[in-house]
């Protein structure tokens, strides 16, 4: 066996090794383990709610969405197959949740938007401030709000079905694959969101 082979043996055997595990940990979910749903809160809900805050820009909606989706999935477990990891799995029915709750909001003429204050996944860094500078200069700290507050409303502007595509994949940092996953759509329709959302974005702030 040459080196190449013995270190595509070893990959798909750690491969294996993780499926099995896994598979372990969902048929435990489904035999409705206590630990392993508390395994699954403690290891999800960071994420979830990251996600939840981007899409309502509220934390007690968002918080309270995470719950809800957490129950969902308690109830739903029993018929997940495996087509998606668990995480995508997770975003889905937070994508499900996040949009009755959007409809509901909706019925009562109240709008939403994605915070630019909100942090990047688990890092400190804000959404605003990967779209500008990080100067004092108070000059460029005037020019970096004004550019917050255009893309703000440019984002806010933005189709819900574009919106989410850009979020999942320039924001998440997610596959093709986990958002068509997510959003329940084919992989060509993610790119083609993600690019009529990007380029609607690029129109909304070519003077800027």
């Amino acid at each position: 066996m040459t080196f190449d082979e013995e270190k595509t043996a070893n990959v798909a055997t750690a491969t294996r090794a993780c499926s099995s595990i896994e598979e372990e940990f969902v048929e435990r979910l489904k035999n409705s383990d206590a630990d392993a749903f508390d395994t699954l809160v403690t290891r999800y809900s960071a994420d979830l709610y990251a996600l939840l805050y981007r899409l309502t820009e509220n934390q007690e909606e968002a918080a309270d969405l995470t719950q809800e989706t957490f129950l969902r999935a308690l109830k739903a477990i029993k018929n997940f197959r495996g087509e998606a990891d668990l995480k995508t799995w997770l975003f889905r029915i937070a994508i499900n949740e996040s949009r009755n709750r959007f409809r509901w909001w909706k019925r009562r003429k109240i709008e939403k938007m994605i915070s630019l204050d909100a942090p990047v996944g688990n890092s400190e860094t804000t959404l605003s401030e990967t779209f500008s500078s990080n100067s004092a200069n108070p000059e460029q700290e005037i020019l970096r709000s004004e550019r917050d507050d255009a893309l703000r409303r440019a984002l806010q502007s933005l189709p819900e079905i574009f919106r989410q595509a850009v979020v999942f994949c320039d924001i998440e940092g997610l596959s093709y694959e986990e958002i068509a996953v997510a959003l329940e759509i084919n992989v060509g329709t993610v790119k083609s969101r993600i690019a009529r959302g990007r380029e609607e974005l690029r129109r909304k702030l070519k003077d800027i």
